[in-house]
């Protein structure tokens, strides 16, 4: 019992809290015993007391390898703050000059450091090693650790060396610690720290204060993050990007519709990434725009929104970021925009790694996609992915629980699916068992000759998004299970024996439409104004009449909406417009400026600011080279090559610029990759087409021509009809 009354007063001596939170204490036993420790517990369960106690308690010097030189410091500033002596933590790192590196190995020789923070690259260097020989080693602390595996979300080759590495300098306990990790996870940490017979913590999963939704990514997601942002004024929030471009370009127009949000990305130099992190935690800054490099670590407690503007590139990337939002227990949205488009990029920047590597990132992205589209409870699918079953039916508390769909009877479709299972031999994955369902005879299918089985085609009076939801609520029903070791073979649980021996009812709701379709607005869902939308609509074909061109040419639906969204009555409140830019702006804009006016001035529409989303002027340099570069006649393969930009990137480019107004004269790169014959085809679909959608030109033209030939020439298109 005394030891209990040790351990507390410790716990109220140095962080002044009474008690421990769930495992922290019996963690911290197991450490203090010297006996190897694996930690698995979510973000905001108070990991890092988990070996910061200890440490502060044990003769010598724990060694905390951390992955950020952003989480070191904050970490060590806040426990200075429990010692009237700052020796007592340090880091080391490749920020440090040489005289601040010198006073750390001071403190440490002199026995006055009991935490020393350690990046796993600077823990290879020799001179490091040689110096950690000397120390009194209490224990070490290795965080993040799923930065360990191929198959965690944030794999790092150098945390592979952390093993051998602690074998020169000298072997003491370990104590592992991870917010996320499935089973395969744990395993490759364990094996690959040399510590499979740790004792293991593994605290539940679940965060009832998180608010977890999906939505539909269209062309106004801009606005549709304003306007979340304002409806929370004041709150913290931070919004996830992918790409480094994005997070400027969003932090921008963030700013320029008054809300106080910054960028945070690891291409930014260190002074200002670190002042950023500090205004955000000192609520100088509202919101953060980052790359998942922001917020390992960070300890705010009451971030009350984590948005995902793209999709995650896995669901442990996915449950670490949503779980820096209400760590104090306090209310934490967790929103996320997905279209199936953002899969497909992600699938396309894969090529050219290891096939393995390959095949592990798309599986984890399927496991995303499948947590996306999915209508079951949010949470359910969430803690199933981590191993952990969460029995309750609605958890009140996602979208898919508080806006329920239908459900509907499924035996006979389960039962079709398990024998197609079986009779593939349990040795294929998800796609596959859905082709011969679908009865869709792939290479993979015809090379198995699965497409002379008894059961091909039998599920084919359905499609592969109805079959996608009968599996994935198979998985979670607990009939068949994914062998993650050979990348998600389906094999049946025997349960799914049973099943099909005795069936029994399996009510199931069919997944959510995200296809692009569903998420492109054109059919202006999100205009406000339908009326004045039908006038433009009618004032662009007139004015098409008369220039003999497509109505799309002068402004597309998208700017339309925007038009009857935002009510711009000048040539410069136009030119703000997506899609508009200077040239059309000034081309066509008086007539529908006036329109606009008078359509506000007879129905008394006070145009208010709070309506209208204010874009940024695109200030691009990367434009107005690229528009030099085409005036220079340069191969286009060579300008992309010299942004950066893959070729989609490029053309992604091209069409915002002549969808604005410039004009581009390509024809000297059409004339070397098509025939005059080829292009004169494309151009006159879309002189003579009521859309310029290149979905719908290669459904017209795919079987003659490839998409990159098509958008060439749309280019070429709307520079020479419209600008």
């Amino acid at each position: 019992m005394k030891k209990d009354i040790d351990l507390i007063s410790q716990l109220k001596h140095y962080f002044g809290f009474d008690t421990f939170k769930g495992d922290q204490e019996a963690i911290i036993r197991n450490v203090l015993a010297g006996k190897d420790t694996f930690v698995l517990m979510p973000t905001g369960g108070g990991k890092s007391l988990c070996y910061q106690l200890p440490a502060l308690i044990m003769d010598g010097t724990a060694i905390v390898i951390s992955p950020l030189i952003a989480l070191m410091k904050n970490q060590v500033d806040a426990i200075r703050q429990v010692s009237a002596d700052d020796g007592i933590a340090h880091f080391m790192n490749s920020s440090l000059n040489r005289s601040a590196l010198d006073q750390v190995k001071t403190d440490v020789l002199e026995g006055r450091t009991k935490l020393l923070y350690v990046a796993p690259e600077s823990l290879t260097k020799d001179e490091n090693i040689d110096f950690l020989r000397q120390v009194k080693i209490s224990f070490y602390a290795v965080d993040e650790a799923h930065c360990i595996s191929e198959w965690g979300h944030d794999f790092r080759p150098e945390y592979r060396r952390i093993r051998p590495i602690i074998n020169e300098i000298g072997e003491s306990p370990v104590i592992a610690l991870t917010a996320t990790a499935t089973d395969k996870v744990r395993g490759d940490i364990k094996k690959n720290l040399g510590m499979l017979e740790a004792t293991e913590f593994v605290s539940s999963f679940n965060r009832p204060n998180l608010y977890y939704e999906v939505r539909p990514k269209t062309k106004e997601i801009d606005k549709d993050i304003i306007k979340f942002i304002r409806q929370n004024p004041g709150k913290s929030g931070i919004i996830y990007c992918l790409s480094r471009k994005k997070v400027e370009e969003l932090a921008e127009v963030l700013r320029a519709n008054d809300i106080n949000a910054r960028a945070y990305h690891a291409g930014m130099d260190t002074p200002t990434r670190t002042q950023t992190q500090d205004d955000f935690i000192m609520e100088e800054i509202d919101v953060i725009v980052a790359t998942i490099a922001f917020g390992m670590g960070i300890d705010k407690p009451d971030v009350r929104f984590v948005i995902h503007y793209d999709i995650p590139k896995s669901l442990e990337g996915y449950y670490q970021e949503t779980g820096r939002a209400g760590r104090d227990g306090g209310e934490g949205k967790c929103i996320t925009f997905y279209t199936y488009k953002d899969l497909q990029k992600l699938e396309k920047f894969m090529e050219g790694k290891p096939v393995a590597e390959q095949d592990i990132g798309r599986q984890l992205l399927q496991e995303t996609a499948a947590y996306a589209e999915t209508s079951v409870c949010r949470r359910r699918v969430l803690l199933h992915y981590f191993g952990e079953e969460y029995t309750e039916e609605n958890c009140h508390n996602c979208d898919n629980c508080l806006h329920p769909k239908s459900r509907i009877e499924a035996k006979d479709e389960l039962r079709m699916v398990l024998n197609v299972i079986l009779a593939v031999k349990e040795n294929f994955k998800v796609h596959h068992i859905i082709n011969v369902l679908i009865g869709n005879p792939t290479e993979e299918v015809i090379a198995h000759k699965h497409d002379d089985l008894g059961c091909f085609g039998s599920g084919d009076q359905k499609d592969a998004r109805f079959w996608n939801a009968i599996i994935r609520q198979a998985l979670l029903a607990g009939y068949i299970y994914k062998e993650v070791e050979n990348y998600g073979l389906l094999k049946l649980t025997p349960e799914g024996q049973q099943f099909l021996k005795k069936p029994v009812s399996f009510m199931i709701s069919e997944d959510n439409d995200f296809d692009s379709d569903y998420v492109d607005t054109e059919a202006g869902t999100s205009v406000l104004d339908e009326e004045l939308f039908k006038m433009m609509k009618d004032l662009r074909k007139k004015v098409a009449r008369e220039k003999n061109i497509p109505p799309y040419v002068i402004f597309q639906d998208s700017s339309l909406e925007a038009m009857a969204t935002v009510y711009p009555i000048t040539i410069d409140e136009l030119k703000n417009i997506p899609g508009v830019g200077e040239g059309k702006a000034r081309r066509y804009g008086a007539a529908f400026c006036d329109l606009i006016r008078r359509h506000c001035e007879e129905n008394e529409i006070d145009r208010p600011e709070d309506l209208r989303v204010r874009t940024v002027a695109n200030k691009s340099k990367n434009k107005v080279s690229i528009i030099q570069s085409v005036d220079r006649k340069v191969d286009l393969k060579d300008i992309a090559r010299s942004k950066g930009l893959d070729f989609d990137e490029l053309l992604d480019e091209l069409d915002a610029i002549v969808d604005s107004g410039t004009k581009l004269d390509i024809d000297y790169y059409l004339d070397d990759i098509m025939d005059a014959d080829q292009v004169d085809d494309i151009f006159e679909y879309f002189r003579e087409s009521e859309t310029d959608d290149i979905d719908d030109a290669l459904d017209e033209l795919g079987d003659d021509y490839d998409e990159e030939q098509i958008r060439l020439v749309r280019i070429k298109f709307i520079s020479e009809l419209g600008n």
